[in-house]
């Protein structure tokens, strides 16, 4: 089971990285991944059906997961709504729209049929079309574009944003302006994970992005818990993340091994997360003892 966990932990680690973008940098709240999770998967199934190649296909689904989030955007900035709400509102239309893409709830695809490519099929092979390799290497994408691109200006201005949007503004920066893209930028490789998953399990489903911002979640505060104390650089950070993915996807199969009902994943996952999160609380409360007082005051 564990190279088909180190497979799906790396391809859900971009989503992961997308999560990490709205929920540590930008300290929004977005739920809007539970919706665009599909949408990536379903475009890249219809483009690729209908002809186009897997670059056009790919770059299609990082388009149009960068659309859903330029809407939670809208309703966040334009409308006023509170960027929980706006990410709901988006997740609830996306199930239509997912519907209207695919024609039905369910569109396959078959490996037999088209160059896809991942494919679980390949995920104990010896061959440069392993997933975990592919995967590796979309990874190592990402983090080195997202850590040119978080040291620019506009990155910067994004990053300053989520730290203190009071003194961004008074920096001159819009605010609002930089909210959207980063929930653009979020969706964006969330769809772009979903492409891939799409082509690793053979479908696009209209629920198969239902609490995918837990899996997102628990990924994030894996890797932050157990790694932030050694890694300090931001690539390093996003590197922590795949990380907690691929360990989650462990965990998952572990799980399975040990012949606990599946149904119980999501609260087993609610439960996890409820643990790393707690961690630095207790960590804090209870083990991180205060210095005597008055100690270091003598010369």
């Amino acid at each position: 089971m564990m190279p088909g966990a180190a497979a799906q932990g790396l391809i859900w680690g971009v989503m992961a990285i997308g999560v990490y973008i709205t929920y540590k940098i930008l300290d929004v709240a977005d739920l809007t991944v539970d919706g665009t999770m599909c949408t990536g998967g379903a475009v890249f199934i219809m483009l690729t059906v209908h002809g186009a190649p897997m670059a056009a296909a790919l770059l299609g689904a990082f388009i149009a997961g960068m659309l859903a989030g330029l809407a939670t955007g809208l309703f966040h900035t334009f409308c006023g709504i509170p960027a929980i709400l706006a990410g709901i509102l988006t997740q609830l239309a996306l199930y239509s729209v997912n519907l209207r893409i695919m024609g039905q709830a369910n569109q396959p695809i078959s490996f037999r049929n088209y160059a896809l490519l991942v494919s679980s099929r390949n995920v104990k092979a010896m061959t440069l079309e392993n997933p975990i390799l592919i995967g590796a290497i979309f990874c190592a994408a990402i983090v080195a574009v997202l850590y040119w691109f978080f040291g620019t200006e506009l990155g910067s201005s994004l990053r300053a944003t989520g730290a203190n949007p009071n003194m961004a503004r008074a920096q001159g920066i819009d605010t609002n302006f930089t909210k959207v893209l980063g929930l653009m930028l979020s969706n964006g490789l969330v769809a772009l994970s979903s492409a891939l998953l799409a082509q690793y399990q053979g479908f696009a489903d209209v629920n198969m992005g239902r609490g995918a911002i837990v899996i997102g979640l628990a990924a994030v505060i894996i890797g932050e818990v157990l790694l932030s104390k050694v890694f300090r650089n931001f690539a390093l950070l996003l590197v922590s993340v795949i990380v907690g993915s691929i360990l989650y996807y462990v965990v998952y199969n572990v799980v399975i091994w040990l012949g606990l009902n599946t149904d119980d994943m999501k609260l087993i996952t609610a439960l996890i997360v409820a643990v790393f999160l707690s961690i630095p609380y207790w960590k804090g409360k209870y083990f991180d003892r205060p210095g005597k007082k008055g100690a270091g005051t003598h010369a």
